[in-house]
């Protein structure tokens, strides 16, 4: 599933190819791809012919662009859920195998006439949502200062990357929890953006086993842990997100590579990179989690003590 660096790629995309753009047409092949817009699928595409498709937002997994044209402050907003993309495309292009939504553009030198929503698994989706003031009167989302947000996302928390999410936030976000330190990563109204693969990444670099309980966390963990999210997001960031398959691509089509630089997710069995620099035998292990897997390295990623865990009762 793209997490937050994949979107984030994806909404640079959509920033230089699509933002300031409006909408000449709008066909909805697949109705599923609009579920959640109640009014349905007729209403979806009216409301977006002759829009104006303003700055492209994201906060952890959603992507919203605000729409210059209906009457109210509105959004078209995506989420990609596990297998969604959204390509700029020439308008003879061939047309996908999963093809959902289709928008036509308005021209523009050099850039392509259409922007196609595709999704495999139909577990993404697009729809549109009215705008309201953000909980905390900051800006709604990155690339964007006004403090908007769509009201189908208010429920999302902001992400390490987010300027007005620090350390102190994290920290306070985590010990509001009495849970697993990775079910908390997972949990988009405590810190968004992250899936699984960066939770593992994450963890591993920052020394904690997935198991670790939030409720008593101390300050130099929480630290440690938000410059490691940082950290992973911003080398992923770099290398394009992480593509395992061809589901995730960017807006142009091209696949990310941080995949190559994973040193937990998907490496059972393989040797732990800390410990064999720092002359250890640890070994990468998988275990059960939430239906999917974590993988950790025993050595340098201690499962907490036991059921009172009094390691975690000590003050933040």
């Amino acid at each position: 599933m793209p997490e937050l660096p994949e979107v984030e790629v994806v909404r640079r995309g959509l920033a230089s190819w699509v933002a300031g753009r409006s909408v000449a047409s709008v066909h909805v092949h697949d109705p599923r791809s609009v579920r959640r817009h109640a009014e349905g699928a007729e209403h979806f595409a009216g409301t977006l012919a002759g829009a104006i498709l303003g700055p492209a937002v994201r906060r952890g997994k959603f992507l919203w662009m605000p729409l210059d044209g209906p009457p109210r402050p509105t959004a078209l907003v995506a989420h990609l859920g596990m297998s969604g993309q959204l390509l700029v495309e020439e308008e003879d292009a061939p047309r996908e195998k999963h093809l959902k939504v289709r928008f036509g553009l308005s021209p523009a030198a050099g850039m392509p006439g259409e922007l196609r929503f595709v999704d495999q698994r139909i577990f993404g989706g697009l729809h549109l949502s009215p705008l309201c003031p953000t909980p905390d009167g900051g800006p709604g989302g990155r690339g964007d200062e006004a403090p908007l947000m769509p009201a189908s996302a208010l429920h999302i928390a902001r992400d390490v990357l987010d300027p007005a999410f620090g350390p102190a936030e994290f920290h306070a976000a985590l010990r509001r929890r009495t849970t697993g330190i990775k079910r908390a990563l997972l949990d988009q109204g405590v810190v968004s953006g992250v899936g699984n693969i960066y939770a593992d990444e994450a963890l591993w670099a920052a020394r904690l086993h997935f198991e670790r309980p939030t409720a008593g966390i101390r300050r130099a963990e929480s630290l440690r842990l938000h410059g490691a999210l940082r950290a992973v997001m911003e080398s992923a960031l770099l290398a394009g997100g992480t593509s395992f398959d061809s589901l995730y691509v960017n807006v142009n089509g091209a696949s990310g590579y941080f995949d190559r630089s994973l040193n937990a997710y998907g490496r059972e069995g393989l040797p732990c990179a800390r410990c064999l620099a720092e002359g250890r035998e640890g070994t990468i292990r998988r275990d059960p989690f939430m239906g999917r897997s974590s993988f950790t390295c025993p050595l340098c990623q201690r499962r907490p003590r036991g059921p009172g865990r009094r390691a975690a009762a000590r003050p933040g």
